[in-house]
C-alpha cells in the first residue's frame, strides 16, 4: 500500500466520520426539538387509529367525513374540559373550606348511624372517631391537622397536574383529527415506512400493529374510560366527596386489569352509612353494574384485535405512568403492547425461515 492509497483511505474515513457525525447531530437536535410534543403526537396517532373504524362507519351512513371528525373532536374536547373545570373548581373550593373549618372549628358534623359499627374491621374505630368529630370537630382533628393540610396541599397540586393532562389530551385530540382528515396520506406513509424497515413483511407488520393499537385502545383504555365515566356520574349524583379522584382510581384499576369493585365497594358502604333509602339501593345496583360491565364491554370493543397478556398491559401502564405521568398510563399500555406484538412477529418470522430451510 503506497502513501497515496493511505491518504485516500484516511480522507475517506474522515469524510465518513464527518457525515455520520453531522447526521447524528441533526437527529439529536431534531429529537430535542420534537421531545416536548412527542407524547402528544404519539397519543394523537393512537387515538386516530382507535376511533378510525367509528369514523368510517359514520361516514358510510351519513357521509361528510370531515364534518364527522370535527363533530367528534369538539364533543370529546367539551367532554374533557367542562367536567374538569367544574369538578376541579369544586374540589379546590371544598379543600379551602376544609382548611378554614379546621382553623375555625365552626361546623357541625352529623353523628354516625349504628350501621357504621357493623363495617368489617374498621367499624368500631370509625364510629368512635366519627362520633367524637360530631361533638367537637376541632379537638378531634387537632392531632391530624398537619397531615390533613399536607394531603390537601398535595391534592391541589394534583389538580394542577390533572389540568395539564387534560390539556395534553385536548391537543392530542386535535392532532388525531388532523391525522383522520388526511388518513389516506398518513396510511400510505406508515406502509412505506414499514416496508422500508421490515422489507417484504412491511405490509403484514403495518396491519398487525394497527390491530394491536386498536385492540388495546378499544378493549383496555376504552373500557376503563367508559367505566370511570359512568362511575363518576353515579358518585357525583350521590354527592360523594372527590368523585373525580375516585373515578380516576377506577380508571387506573381497570387499565391494569384489577376489578373496579375495589373502589366501588367502599363507596357503597359510605353511601349506606348516610342512609338506607331508595336512592342508596338504586346507587348500589347501578355501581355494581358499572363494576361488572368490563366483562361485557371488552369482548364487544376488542373486536378482532390481537390478544395481549394482562402482565404486558400492567407493566406498560404502570411503567408509562412513572415515566410520563397520567398520560403515560395510556401511552405505556399501548406502546408496550405494540413492542410485545413486534417481538412476537419477529419470533414468528424466524420460525418461518427455519421451516423453509428444513424443507
Amino acid at each position: 500500500m503506497n502513501i497515496t492509497e493511505r491518504e485516500e483511505k484516511v480522507n475517506l474515513a474522515i469524510e465518513i466520520a464527518i457525515k455520520v457525525g453531522m447526521i447524528a447531530l441533526v437527529i439529536y437536535l431534531s429529537y430535542l426539538i420534537a421531545k416536548p410534543f412527542m407524547a402528544m403526537v404519539v397519543w394523537g396517532i393512537i387515538i386516530a387509529v382507535g376511533i378510525n373504524p367509528l369514523v368510517t362507519m359514520l361516514e358510510k351512513r351519513f357521509g361528510h367525513r370531515k364534518k364527522i371528525i370535527i363533530a367528534i373532536t369538539v364533543a370529546v374536547i367539551a367532554g374533557l374540559i367542562l367536567p374538569t373545570y367544574a369538578l376541579s373548581g369544586k374540589t379546590i373550593e371544598t379543600s379551602k373550606h376544609i382548611i378554614h373549618v379546621m382553623e375555625e372549628g365552626n361546623i357541625t358534623i352529623p353523628p354516625p348511624t349504628e350501621q357504621v359499627k357493623e363495617w368489617p374491621l374498621i367499624g368500631k374505630k370509625t364510629y368512635t372517631l366519627w362520633n367524637n368529630a360530631s361533638h367537637n370537630l376541632k379537638k378531634t382533628l387537632a392531632p391530624f391537622s398537619k397531615d390533613i393540610k399536607k394531603v390537601l396541599t398535595t391534592l391541589l397540586s394534583s389538580i394542577g397536574g390533572l389540568i395539564g393532562t387534560v390539556f395534553m389530551f385536548v391537543v392530542s385530540m386535535v392532532i388525531a383529527a388532523a391525522f383522520l382528515i388526511g388518513s389516506e396520506s398518513a396510511v400510505k406513509f406508515y406502509r412505506d415506512l414499514s416496508r422500508r424497515l421490515m422489507g417484504d413483511k412491511g405490509d403484514d407488520w403495518a396491519k398487525l400493529s394497527t390491530l394491536t393499537v386498536r385492540s388495546v385502545v378499544n378493549g383496555v383504555l376504552g373500557v376503563a374510560i367508559i367505566q370511570a365515566g359512568f362511575a363518576l356520574v353515579g358518585m357525583t349524583l350521590m354527592g360523594i366527596p372527590l368523585a373525580i379522584v375516585w373515578a380516576v382510581v377506577i380508571m387506573f384499576l381497570t387499565i391494569i386489569q384489577l376489578p373496579a369493585l375495589i373502589v366501588i365497594a367502599p363507596m357503597i358502604a359510605y353511601v349506606f352509612s348516610q342512609g338506607s333509602g331508595t336512592a342508596e339501593v338504586v346507587f348500589t345496583i347501578y355501581m355494581l353494574i358499572v363494576g361488572a360491565s368490563d366483562g361485557v364491554l371488552k369482548p364487544i370493543l376488542m373486536g378482532r384485535g390481537v390478544d395481549v397478556p394482562m402482565l404486558v398491559i400492567l407493566i406498560g401502564a404502570i411503567g408509562g405512568m412513572m415515566l410520563m405521568g397520567m398520560i403515560g398510563l395510556f401511552l405505556g399500555a399501548v406502546i408496550f403492547a405494540l413492542a410485545y406484538t413486534l417481538f412476537g412477529f419477529w419470533i414468528a418470522e424466524v420460525k418461518e425461515d427455519e421451516a423453509v430451510q428444513e424443507v
